[in-house]
């Protein structure tokens, strides 16, 4: 790749990715190594996380190892998450030593849909567990573990769910809106690092690989592309984030249109 004051913004960053092993998050672990950055990846399977560095460097053969690394950190469990945070982000940057520039925050779990009739309070805070509570708590421990700059950078995610809810999505949606004012919030408490939230639209990943056709083609024509999102499509977005130094307590919008339908 051809060197120049755009090209290389990222050459050289330290990004830990959560989230990394599939989907959006497995499209910015990509645009990350193609950027020269050292790409920090997180999960909660070793296998799976094992698979994403082999797909990645099947795909991207003269990536050296020292470019990207992973660690399991299970984010399901309040009572152990601050120390599982912790445990990662001394792993991310070699006990502080080597700082980080940017997080982007793609994990989340999921959880079966219930009806209004049917929850519960244990399952509203479940939902929010990994969504909500993990992101808030890993913003009260990156200072120490962050180049503290306007070139750095976290990115959480949200989703057009929060702006456009569906029948039976109502926790989600929340949750989902709770995220961009999560951002906006912690753009103002972790300044000068830059905080975001992108809220993607329907995109083709693993996720849906379940979904009957006749759902995948309702989420295609609720869009003005008339197809779904893509995982590299959203990447692009992280990436922007990540690289316009002026940018924070933002939400960014990748839906293919979706909230004009």
């Amino acid at each position: 790749m051809s060197s120049g004051k755009y090209i290389d913004k990222l050459k050289g960053s330290r990004i830990l990715i959560f989230g990394a092993t599939s989907g959006i998050g497995f499209g910015i672990l990509e645009a990350s190594v193609e950027y020269g950055a050292t790409v920090i990846i997180s999960g909660s399977n070793e296998s799976k996380l094992s698979r994403a560095i082999e797909k990645l460097k099947a795909s991207h053969p003269k990536l050296s190892n020292g470019k990207i690394k992973s660690q399991v950190c299970d984010l399901s469990h309040t009572d152990t998450l601050e120390a599982n945070l912790t445990s990662l982000l001394a792993f991310a940057t070699n006990n502080g030593v080597d700082k980080l520039n940017h997080i982007a925050f793609t994990a989340g779990d999921a959880l079966p849909l219930k009806p209004l009739t049917e929850i519960t309070p244990d399952y509203i805070q479940q939902a929010g567990v990994v969504r909500f509570i993990t992101p808030l708590m890993l913003a009260k421990l990156v200072p120490t573990y962050m180049v503290q700059s306007p070139d750095s950078s976290i990115t959480i995610t949200s989703g057009v769910i929060g702006a456009k809810p569906a029948p039976g999505w109502t926790i989600t949606a929340a949750y989902s809106s709770a995220q961009e004012g999560l951002a906006r919030g912690l753009a103002v408490d972790l300044a000068p690092v830059r905080v975001n939230c992108v809220s993607p639209g329907s995109v083709k990943t693993e996720l849906l690989a379940g979904a009957a056709d006749e759902v995948l083609e309702y989420m295609r024509l609720a869009t003005l592309t008339q197809r779904l999102g893509r995982p590299e499509d959203l990447a692009e977005v992280y990436l922007y984030a990540m690289k316009d130094g002026f940018v924070t307590g933002s939400t960014l919008h990748s839906n293919g249109g979706r909230l004009l339908v």
